[in-house]
């Protein structure tokens, strides 16, 4: 199996802009595997499926201990990179953080991504306080020896209606992307973000491969390409898909 530092090296290269890597979010070793057998170049969970596929809320609700196991588990049954969804670092200090980040690094993931937005609380953290935050989830890969992938998240976005996405909020994410990127992150991810030329102007001004996730009403990926996406991921859409599907076979079964 190839190692851990190689995985991490092909999954940062897999981050161009204008050619975006797909990221169809997995939950288990189960899921990881169809998701493999189907052509994927890289695996990662989402926290939202994983957690409902446990029985737990998202939001940190899923014990650390129990999620960490579950990405034993996917890396031992694959050759691909594997990044984790670690929300919010379980933790609200850089020290939980980095903790939380080298535990992940322990259990094989090669990349995270790390959310802003203050977990079972309000609003951001201060783009400075989360900078702090991204640093240290950078020292503990580093401190591994493992060129892990940040994936910086702002939840600027996904916690505003679309109609409501403007200049100032994209102003706003732009410089989080900056800030973020100086504190050692490697990709920039803006959830809940859908219009075209919003997509394309972040990603012309950001410094960082910019993630979009793939929710109803985003552009399609050769869109999403032109406009200079690198990543494309989908969150809990597989997981949602798979359970309603699930959910009209057993009714069909009962009725």
């Amino acid at each position: 199996m190839t190692d851990q530092k190689t995985r991490a090296a092909t999954f940062a290269a897999l981050h161009v802009k204008g050619n975006p890597v797909v990221l169809f979010n997995i939950w288990d070793a189960g899921s990881a595997r169809t998701v493999e057998k189907a052509g994927a170049k890289a695996l990662a969970t989402g926290s939202w499926p994983v957690a409902a596929a446990f029985g737990y809320g998202d939001g940190e609700r899923i014990p650390l201990d129990l999620a960490l196991d579950n990405i034993r588990r996917i890396v031992a049954g694959t050759d691909l990179p594997v990044t984790m969804d670690l929300e919010g670092g379980y933790g609200v200090s850089p020290r939980e953080v980095e903790a939380t980040v080298a535990r992940a690094v322990e259990a094989g993931a090669v990349g995270i991504n790390f959310e802003d937005q203050v977990v079972g609380g309000e609003g951001l953290h201060p783009a400075p306080v989360q900078a702090e935050r991204i640093a240290a989830a950078r020292k503990a890969f580093d401190d591994a020896g493992v060129p892990g992938f940040v994936n910086a998240r702002t939840d600027i976005f996904l916690k505003n209606a679309p109609d409501t996405h403007d200049a100032a909020m994209l102003e706003d994410a732009v410089a989080r992307a900056r800030a973020y990127a100086g504190a050692g992150a490697n990709g920039f991810f803006a959830p809940g973000l859908a219009d075209a030329a919003m997509i394309g102007t972040l990603c012309a001004d950001c410094p960082l491969p910019v993630n979009v996730i793939a929710l109803p009403g985003v552009p399609d990926k050769a869109t999403l390409a032109s406009r200079g996406v690198a990543r494309i991921s989908y969150g809990p859409v597989p997981y949602r898909q798979m359970m309603a599907s699930l959910d009209a076979a057993a009714k069909a079964a009962f009725g």
